[in-house]
């Protein structure tokens, strides 16, 4: 199939662009309006208990949505609770708020629910908070709190007023990573074809990769754009796009014009030296793009559209990406030819310096097989020292604590991050960490009455409101809110001391659930600590149904390409070690703080949703060079007479071809990581770097260190299969044509 294709493209390759450029240039006229369909929420399960309380709250009682904070700071030496400037300003807030359409009630305050003071009044009585949800859900609400910040946001009668919450954070989030995504490109596109220059010696052929890099994302922002249209799309799979289309890109073209340049020194024509590239390095691109594509397939098992949207991303990128390196290059290769070498700049610096240039040698004579040899012969210590180094490094791991995204992963300047933290520190009751019972069912009020005071003795609770009363340490203190009921429906709010997303807001929810309820009735619990609490569950229920596929896929996939049952299960055993410890760095630097969290605040958490994430796309691409280097070793293998000695000189061999082309690829892919890493959204941040390190710990550590020592030990078992095996392999496994 793959040389059916190749002859087509080089029989007609002016044509193939041609069309090539059409379509892309379509793809980007519709990909431009992608952002503008993206959300920024998703990170919570729909059908989690708190998911279905908000959607009653929503249905029946038009609440829970996104909330809006307004804070008010009064001149100082003011009392908030008792000044009539201060209550005029509130009230004038609350009818402002009141006359837009999408805000929903209740406007809670001080001075519509005084037994809310101890929530919403700070300890030293000089703020107070305006709360109330809004309208839209995650596509219109964040639009909705900006509009209210600009219209409220400043100094009114000498008091000052600021704007924060979860509307305005999703808000300045994709506002965030709009400015990110640019800085991310402009870091890694110009460095990139600096250092491909570099690899590629030539001008034009480092710009190769670019072209193709380009396709990918141009192609890729379509698909998405499509697919936001029927399903909701996470704006941070545009990061994805850009990182994986850029890094496959070059990836698959490094690749492919190494071996194109191999096979020309090899004394093949043009045609025909393309035609033997892509049926060797082609069809390990096309393979290897397979391996990586069901990794990022695997997150749309999760049902948070937040992981589902890589999944889209992801696989959308692959199959650009491969596409364009399978179509394009061949056709650039066909219609360049001896020019993809010029304006070689290596070539004019030894010129000006009066160097000759450098002679061909055997691929035995050079320093990378010097280097798997010298491996090779110190296996054993290599197989023992290198892994435990890996496990050192992955401990921190053990420890690892997941949470729900707050304010804190904008930046501490961005104003939903630094009113929610002047909340924290000024106030008793964090007005965050509320929680919110559903209770289905019709029950009468002294039921309702006792269930509320029964809650209202949990450890860490503050009032809890309900339509039979509000309730202190298990005593009424106020009459209750008639709204709070909606025919079988009655909620039921908990204030709280703790902050939500800690290890103490965990064993909270847990214990308020744990509350016996009314009789006859079914009780829900929503809110940020219950939403954290579900989506932890939701990823330990999943995690072991995705890292099954994935593992099963992997191991089939990896069997179709070698015909061995080893080096699948080798494959897999590497990877997991070294991405131990990549997410070992991770619990130590962004969780636990060290090396100052990389400029990041650090919450004593990570995300829930990133380290799964993360595991995805890092297996991915380590499968990514293992299916290069593997491609190569197996070529040599079965060129040879299948003997050890044949098994450790097709391993050097195999490294000695791919090893430059490895190590440049993974050096380039982490300069593009790593303009995420300069995201000034934390967990964007963590990823970027999450990735850098995972990729160039792969690329060192596993191709060129662990990979030789492995399979010099097993020698010709590498390649072992039962007979059945080996005959199914000679049926359907990936062959050279």
């Amino acid at each position: 199939m793959l040389t059916r294709l190749t002859r087509g493209v080089v029989a007609a390759p002016k044509l193939v662009l041609g069309l090539a450029v059409v379509v892309l240039a379509l793809c980007g006229v519709y990909g431009l309006g992608a952002a503008d369909r993206m959300l920024a929420g998703g990170y919570d399960d729909p059908h989690a208990e708190s998911s279905q309380a908000r959607d009653i709250l929503d249905q029946h009682f038009h609440r829970g949505g996104a909330t809006v904070v307004v804070k008010i700071d009064g001149p100082p030496g003011t009392d908030m609770s008792t000044s009539p400037q201060a209550a005029a300003v509130g009230r004038k807030i609350t009818a402002e708020l009141d006359a837009a359409g999408y805000v929903q009630q209740p406007i809670l305050s001080i001075w519509a629910n005084p037994g809310l003071v101890g929530e919403l009044l700070s300890r030293d009585k000089a703020s107070t908070l305006i709360i109330a949800g809004l309208d839209g859900g995650d596509e219109e609400a964040p639009a909705h709190a900006t509009a209210l910040s600009e219209q409220l946001t400043g100094t009114t009668d000498g008091f000052e007023i600021q704007v924060g919450g979860q509307g305005l954070m999703y808000n300045q989030v994709n506002e965030q990573t709009s400015k990110d995504l640019a800085v991310a490109e402009a870091i890694a596109i110009p460095i990139s074809f600096v250092l491909l220059i570099v690899v590629f010696g030539g001008l034009v052929a480092a710009a190769l990769p670019i072209v193709v890099g380009v396709s990918a994302i141009l192609g890729t922002l379509a698909l998405l754009r499509l697919i936001a249209g029927f399903a909701d799309v996470s704006i941070f799979a545009l990061n994805l796009t850009t990182a994986m289309g850029l890094a496959l890109a070059i990836d698959y073209t490094l690749l492919i014009v190494t071996r194109y340049r191999e096979e020309v020194d090899r004394g093949l024509d043009r045609r025909a030296a393309i035609l033997r590239t892509m049926d060797t390095a082609g069809r390990t691109v096309f393979f290897s793009g397979i391996t990586v594509g069901l990794s990022l397939a695997a997150l749309a098992i999760f049902p948070m559209y937040f992981l589902r949207s890589f999944a889209y991303a992801g696989v959308g990128v692959v199959i650009v990406a491969v596409a364009a390196a399978l179509i394009i290059t061949p056709a650039l290769l066909m219609v360049l030819g001896d020019r993809v070498d010029s304006l070689d700049v290596r070539a004019w610096i030894r010129h000006r310096r009066g160097l000759p240039d450098p002679e061909p040698k055997p691929v035995e004579q050079t320093g990378w097989y010097r280097m798997a040899t010298s491996v090779l012969r110190r296996a054993v210590p290599v197989a023992i020292i290198v892994p435990a180094v890996l496990l050192v490094l992955g401990a921190p791991f053990l420890g690892i604590k997941f949470g729900f995204p707050d304010d804190r992963v904008l930046p501490a300047s961005a104003t939903a991050h630094s009113v929610q933290q002047e909340i924290r520190d000024q106030y008793a009751q964090d007005s965050g960490g509320s929680a919110t019972a559903v209770v289905a069912g019709h029950v009468s009020d002294e039921a309702l009455g006792q269930y509320a005071a029964e809650l209202s003795m949990v450890d860490g609770t503050g009032a809890v409101t309900s339509p039979a009363g509000v309730y202190v340490d298990g005593g009424k203190v106020a009459p209750g809110d008639p709204a709070d009921r909606a025919g079988e429906y009655a909620l039921v709010t908990v204030s709280s001391d703790v902050e939500p997303l800690s290890d103490a807001g965990d064993d909270q929810i847990v214990a308020l659930r744990a509350v016996p309820t009314p009789t006859g009735t079914a009780v829900s619990f929503t809110g940020l600590a219950a939403m954290n609490h579900d989506v932890v569950a939701a990823l330990y229920k999943y995690l072991p149904w995705v890292l099954g596929v994935i593992a099963v896929l992997t191991y089939v996939l990896l069997f179709l390409f070698s015909g061995s049952v080893v080096l699948p299960l080798k494959a897999l055993v590497l990877n997991v070690l070294s991405l131990s410890a990549t997410f070992g760095a991770m619990v130590w630097i962004f969780q636990d703080g060290h090396l100052d969290g990389f400029g990041t605040t650090p919450t004593g958490y990570l995300v829930a949703t990133m380290p799964v994430l993360m595991f995805c796309i890092a297996f991915g691409l380590s499968m990514d060079y293992e299916v290069f280097l593997l491609g190569r070793i197996r070529e040599e293998w079965l060129k040879s007479d299948r003997t050890r000695a044949a098994n450790d000189h097709a391993v050097a061999v195999g490294l000695a071809r791919t090893g430059r082309v490895v190590t440049a690829a993974a050096l380039l892919m982490s300069i593009v990581f790593a303009g995420i890493a300069a995201s000034e959204v934390s967990f964007m941040r963590m990823f970027g770097v999450g990735l850098t390190i995972a990729v160039l710990m792969d690329a060192t550590f596993i191709r060129m260190l662990l990979v030789p020592a492995f399979m010099r030990l097993m020698g010709v078992g590498n390649w072992w299969a039962p007979a059945p095996l080996r005959k199914l392999h000679d049926r359907i496994g990936f062959k050279e044509e």
